[in-house]
């Protein structure tokens, strides 16, 4: 569990200054919050709306004085679901842009704090100068789940766009369903990279890289290292 703990160590770190970007910060919330809408949507259909929940919903209207079939039961259950599901979509609008967005403004951070020059030093310091070996080998950990992570957002971007512009795409059903399958698919995984992220958090606030939360949200401070990466 320990490789995955975030770090307030920064490679190579040779001025003060803000350790987090205020877009990366802002990226980092508004996605949090993203998620989390997508995820609650998500788990609503799977539970409260769910097919086998028609029986239910049949009964508690009979219970009212209704007189229900349970085609109509279904009906009023699937009307329900498709009202979460276009809050879902909205949900995955807002994190098509959030991705657009933290695209973008990679090409406007100080060059320290982009992802790629970030994983190029820790390659330097670890195979080549050999120094902070330990330092660099959990940045080259940490910043390659951060990858994976993109990645994810990116077929979780994609695949959610040919769903929601299926009647426009002219994609086949079987195809179009194999796509919400393996949308669904990386829907689990970018949870359970969530679940780690947290544990790798709560983990370094009880050792050593303590403020990792505040930094998040205040911006922090670079330490001031030998600048021996440049």
């Amino acid at each position: 569990m320990a490789i995955i703990e975030p770090t307030n160590q920064e490679i190579g770190a040779n001025r003060k200054g803000k350790k987090y970007a205020s877009s990366t910060r802002l990226w980092h919330w508004v996605n949090l919050v993203l998620i989390t809408g997508s995820l609650l949507t998500v788990l609503i259909n799977s539970t409260l709306f769910d097919r086998s929940q028609r029986s239910f919903v049949k009964g508690e209207l009979m219970s009212a004085g209704a007189s229900v079939s349970d085609n109509q039961a279904q009906a009023v259950t699937h009307g329900l679901e498709d009202q979460v599901w276009g809050k879902h979509i909205y949900f995955g609008y807002g994190l098509v842009a959030l991705f657009l967005f933290r695209i973008i403004a990679e090409f406007f951070l100080p060059q320290p704090q982009r992802l790629f020059p970030k994983i190029k030093r820790a390659i330097q310091a670890y195979f080549f100068l050999k120094k902070e070996r330990e330092v660099a080998k959990h940045e080259l950990v940490v910043k390659g789940l951060y990858l994976i992570f993109y990645l994810l957002l990116l077929i979780m971007v994609v695949t959610g766009l040919l769903l929601a512009f299926d009647d426009y795409t002219g994609i086949p059903k079987d195809i179009n369903h194999s796509i919400k399958e393996f949308h669904g698919f990386c829907m689990y995984l970018i949870l359970g990279f969530i679940v780690l992220h947290v544990a790798g958090v709560f983990l370094a606030e009880r050792k050593d890289d303590k403020g990792i939360v505040s930094d998040m949200i205040n911006g922090g401070e670079t330490n001031i290292k030998d600048d021996f990466l440049t």
